[in-house]
């Protein structure tokens, strides 16, 4: 059974106290790395493709390790998708694609659809065997029934991106690190169910 919001938010908070530095500066590096990029966008799209897709996969999956531990490793991880560009590589795009093809007929479908494979990242990551296509199946039959939970746990944190507005969007920094932790603690929560995804050691 599937905690509340609430829940989801108390192990976030509890995992990021004391721990907020790296997470922080991962954060920002990130979100230099996307500015950059939108920034070279027309003159280089390749480059911002092949570069922010498999980062940010690795910036989703860096969550998943610090509630896991690994509290110090937020920036190294950030660069996770280097180890194993290739499937990194091909799990985001096919993940953006198909959001994006959902998202050409009609915009609620792509958001829904984008909520089914929400966990694919989380997958790769945990059953290093698994392909693109398989991960993406099993994440939409993970999230058959709970995406309208993590609907509303992303909508929980509204408040939030609306009071970081408030700091010229320096707060994001903060706020982006307790959202992230807490969908990564609704996948620790929902995979329990699921014992053919292999924690990876």
């Amino acid at each position: 059974m599937l905690k509340t919001n609430k829940e989801f938010r108390a192990i976030s908070c509890e995992a990021l106290k004391g721990n907020w530095t790296p997470v922080v500066l991962a954060t920002l590096i990130y979100c230099a790395i996307v500015g950059a990029s939108s920034f070279t966008f027309l003159f280089s799209i390749p480059i911002s493709i092949f570069l922010v897709a498999p980062i940010g996969m690795s910036f989703v999956i860096l969550y998943v390790k610090f509630l896991r531990g690994e509290k110090e490793n937020a920036i190294s991880n950030l660069f996770t998708c280097f180890k194993d560009y290739g499937k990194f590589l091909g799990t985001s795009l096919l993940v953006v694609v198909f959001t994006f093809l959902w998202t050409l007929l009609l915009i609620i479908p792509g958001i829904i659809k984008s909520y089914a494979y929400s966990m694919t990242f989380f997958i790769v990551h945990d059953d290093s065997a698994i392909g693109s296509n398989d991960a993406i199946e099993l994440s939409m039959k993970m999230m058959k029934g709970n995406k309208m939970k993590l609907f509303l746990l992303d909508l929980s944190f509204i408040g939030w991106y609306l009071l970081g507005l408030l700091s010229l969007g320096i707060g994001y920094l903060w706020i982006i690190p307790y959202h992230y932790t807490a969908r990564a603690a609704f996948y620790e929560n929902l995979k329990e169910t699921y014992t053919n995804v292999e924690v990876s050691q």
